[in-house]
């Protein structure tokens, strides 16, 4: 299991950081409530990482604390994406410099068509994928492009709000819960886009509570307990080691 990059004395951790993105003795918190206790890990470019564990194990701290919102606040450590120091910026800057956040709410902004929705995204430089290849990627919402964005189903919102990510140019996407309340046959699609986007070599890090999907879609899994973590290598240890599953996931 490797929980702390090693990094050689004298040498600062951007010049040997191992890995496309790479988050190292990271704290955070809410208020004065510690929700992240000095977690390191390493995802490689172009990788799905499964950011596991149980309710409240502090999965969705560490990805609001690595697209640099306002809360949590992250008071020690460095995160690191393609040498650029995350841990130095604001989520603005977080976001020109590549990282794309699918909240768990998706955010669909209420008022504005499906097409608005992309469009808006689209407005400041970095700019990602056009218009078109979106709506190739997701035929859906090429449908219902002139539809207010808040009255699709829950699988096309998840749809619109990974698709608006992807209409900046991003090297990480982070997923918060993008399985909940779908149909089985609407998770299959998404997945199918999830593939399709790591062969265009971006790296996605998933926040899942169904831990099976997520680890049969996954290169690697991290799992978190009470703010650590509590294992870090292949998604299929995980799904072979049925002791692990049901200690730190209860599957």
């Amino acid at each position: 299991m490797n929980v702390k990059p090693d990094f050689s004395k004298g040498k600062n951790f951007a010049e040997t950081a191992p890995a496309f993105l790479s988050v190292w003795g990271m704290e955070s918190y809410y208020g004065e409530s510690y929700i992240v206790q000095n977690i390191s890990f390493n995802v490689h470019e172009g990788e799905i990482l499964a950011l596991l564990g149980r309710n409240g194990a502090g999965k969705t701290s560490t990805l609001r604390s690595i697209a640099r919102m306002d809360a949590p606040q992250v008071t020690h450590g460095e995160i690191w994406l393609d040498h650029q120091p995350l841990h130095l910026m604001t989520s603005y800057q977080a976001s020109q410099a590549g990282i794309g956040l699918v909240p768990e709410d998706r955010c669909i902004i209420p008022g504005l068509t499906v097409e608005e929705n992309l469009q808006l995204a689209q407005i400041a430089p970095p700019v990602g994928w056009s218009l078109e290849r979106l709506y190739e990627l997701f035929p859906r919402l090429k449908e219902r492009r002139k539809q207010e964005g808040v009255t699709l189903s829950g699988g096309e919102q998840q749809m619109l709000a990974v698709a608006r990510a992807l209409a900046r140019d991003i090297k990480v996407l982070l997923l918060d819960e993008p399985y909940e309340g779908l149909a089985p046959v609407i998770v299959d699609e998404i997945e199918k886009t999830l593939r399709i986007i790591k062969e265009q070599g971006i790296t996605t890090i998933l926040v899942e509570q169904n831990a099976v999907r997520a680890l049969e879609l996954a290169d690697r899994a991290v799992i978190l307990d009470t703010g650590g973590i509590v294992f870090d290598g292949s998604a299929e240890e995980v799904l072979q080691n049925a002791e692990l599953r049901a200690e730190y996931l209860a599957i």
